[in-house]
């Protein structure tokens, strides 16, 4: 039972293998790096969350060296790693893909699959590209909520600012309507889908020029792209 427990602590990867190791797993990392920033559609990214992953890779590489075959360390490293706790909100669905990303290609680095580890992270990187780029492929919507306070009486025909909706957009829904607390004046937020891309800026300016239109807002709606 000692000699079991003596195996703990025994290593039989030599130097050269551990460097090699590390070293795909700093490849490996450095690509996907690479692939985030080209396929990245959110307002922006941190340096450090960059960096973090080339290194994810390689602490990942680390962690399954040190495991090895011996399954004593592997539940010893899983009790370790419980006690600690992450914090920090991960905002974008794409932030976590690429986090089992990184640690995916350390993985099959750190058991010495190095073709698997830098091919695999070429193809997915590819398909993560072409995901990125789909609007390139495929017709793109162009999605926004519009909202605006508009003063006037909209129960005597049509709405100056429908004809408006009615020619720069293919589809619209009113999805809320409030009262701002002035008399007659109402807050609208309609949720469109634009003919053409080009026609967010016309339709902007056309609804800003309506007279009784006020605060007028865009929010793009980049989930729909």
């Amino acid at each position: 039972m000692l000699d079991g427990l003596s195996d703990i602590f025994v290593v039989t990867l030599s130097l050269q293998q551990v460097i090699v190791n590390l070293v795909v797993a700093f490849i490996s990392g450095f690509l996907i790096s690479i692939i985030y920033r080209l396929t990245n559609r959110g307002v922006g990214y941190t340096r450090s969350f960059i960096d973090s992953l080339v290194v994810l890779s390689m602490i990942t590489s680390v962690v399954i060296m040190v495991i090895g075959n011996n399954l004593a360390r592997a539940f010893g490293l899983v009790g370790a790693m419980s006690i600690i706790r992450f914090r920090t909100a991960v905002k974008d669905i794409q932030d976590i893909v690429f986090i089992f990303f990184a640690l995916t290609a350390g993985m099959a680095s750190g058991v010495g699959l190095h073709i698997l580890s830098i091919v695999g992270v070429i193809i997915i990187g590819i398909t993560l590209v072409i995901f990125s780029k789909r609007k390139l492929l495929l017709r793109p919507f162009y999605n926004f909520l519009v909202q605006f306070h508009f003063s006037g009486d909209i129960e005597k025909g049509i709405p100056p600012y429908q004809k408006i909706l009615d020619k720069y957009c293919k589809s619209y829904k009113l999805i809320n309507v409030r009262s701002t607390g002035r008399e007659n004046e109402i807050e609208l937020s309609y949720y469109i889908h634009l003919k053409k891309d080009t026609d967010q800026h016309r339709l902007f300016r056309e609804l800003n020029a309506v007279s009784g239109i006020e605060n007028l807002n865009f929010y793009y709606d980049e989930e729909n792209v």
